[in-house]
């Protein structure tokens, strides 16, 4: 492409040549923004997926732009192709499964905008994609970032798919409580892909490979809480007749970190003065706003869900549990995103101030397909988001 004699190439990253350029324009895009990712190694976030790549795009020696992909087998919940390549015991034949890619990381020089290079480096990410037979790709983004979304959906055909809600909720200096009417059990990673499988594998998003996750080494842990005093044995699944529920932690922290930028000082204050109290009478439990001004961390929540009247005090009590790990990991936000629809919503403890909407946006790459369309799909009541795509 070119335009005012500037020719821009499309390559592959090459991380020993590359990583410098790399973080210096991940550092230019921070201009303006409220929260900065401090990203580290680029690819840290997408090696944990069964299939990435790394694109940059550049303009004479500097690179002006990057993107990321990965690929991977999911569930299309109930609008689904039948796989029967993917079914495996305990799931019922009716799960139905595609091959779905995911960009992320999309960044563009502000030097260098409104050139199209966006939209370039989008398609030749989507070239890869077909290349390995992904049938469908999808993007998240924040649902008011118009830019994104107008390059996502009114220029390179994405649809407007399904809009989670990111939420955050804040690590306290004090521990918080834990209800005494809930037992907490980790579970062991054969018996938590055990109970996903069994329990999740028909829910949107759903990864064929959730054994790779739950034995990541950034996995925490699966926690399943059922009611005090229930005689759960260990190694069996839940009773579907009581109530029961089960989170898994993600350990962000040690792939990158964040920054909120551009505060006044006058809120930095505030927010300090919350810490000091609590830090000095943290038998108040006063609800302390973390110092997120400098490079924080965080844990993800995924894997939630559960069954039974008492379900959402179950989730309740886990993301309890999840606090208190994140605090003494040095955490200072615990996050999760559900559907907007999700019932076990009202059991996860957020910010409303933190948390914001998400829009996912899906693309059919491959129209030979004859299969019903998995964009015009209606949405279920859960969706199932990967911790390596966060």
């Amino acid at each position: 492409m070119v335009k005012g004699f500037q020719v821009v190439v499309v390559r592959d990253y090459d991380p020993r040549s590359d990583l410098t350029s790399v973080e210096k324009l991940e550092k230019s895009c921070e201009v303006g923004s409220l929260l900065v990712d401090l990203m580290g190694d680029p690819l840290a976030r997408i090696r944990q997926s069964p299939s990435f790549h790394m694109l940059v795009a550049e303009i004479g020696n500097e690179i002006v732009g990057m993107i990321r992909g990965t690929i991977k087998m999911v569930t299309r919940g109930g609008n689904a192709l039948l796989d029967p390549g993917h079914q495996h015991d305990g799931v019922s034949p009716e799960i139905r499964t595609t091959k779905l890619a995911f960009v992320s990381g999309l960044r563009v020089s502000p030097f260098f905008r409104r050139m199209g290079i966006g939209l370039k480096l989008v398609q030749r990410l989507e070239e890869w994609f077909r290349q390995n037979d992904a049938i469908y790709a999808y993007v998240q983004t924040e649902n008011d970032n118009a830019a994104s979304v107008k390059l996502f959906t009114e220029k390179s055909g994405y649809s407007k798919y399904r809009t989670p809600t990111f939420l955050v909720n804040p690590v306290f200096n004090h521990r918080v409580s834990v209800s005494r009417r809930v037992k907490i059990i980790k579970l062991a990673s054969s018996d938590a892909e055990s109970l996903y499988r069994s329990r999740f594998s028909s829910t949107e998003f759903f990864p064929s490979d959730i054994n790779s996750i739950l034995t990541n080494k950034l996995s925490l842990g699966t926690f399943l809480a059922v009611p005090r005093g229930s005689d759960y044995v260990p190694g069996s699944l839940p009773d579907p007749s009581g109530s029961w529920a089960v989170i898994s932690i993600w350990n962000s922290k040690d792939v990158y970190k964040l920054q909120v930028q551009g505060v006044s000082c006058l809120k930095r204050t505030l927010a300090k003065t919350t810490r000091v109290f609590d830090g000095a009478f943290p038998f108040l439990k006063i609800p302390s706003f973390p110092n997120l001004f400098k490079p924080f961390a965080m844990h993800f929540l995924y894997g939630i869900g559960g069954e039974g009247a008492r379900a959402a005090e179950m989730v309740e009590a886990l993301c309890s549990h999840a606090h208190n790990i994140a605090r003494k990991s040095g955490c200072a936000v615990v996050a999760a995103e559900v559907a907007s629809c999700e019932p076990l919503r009202v059991g996860i403890p957020h910010w409303k101030v933190l948390s914001p909407e998400d829009l996912w946006c899906l693309k059919r790459l491959r129209d030979d397909e004859g299969d019903d369309d998995w964009t015009k799909s209606a949405p279920g009541l859960s969706i199932f988001v990967d911790p390596r795509e966060i």
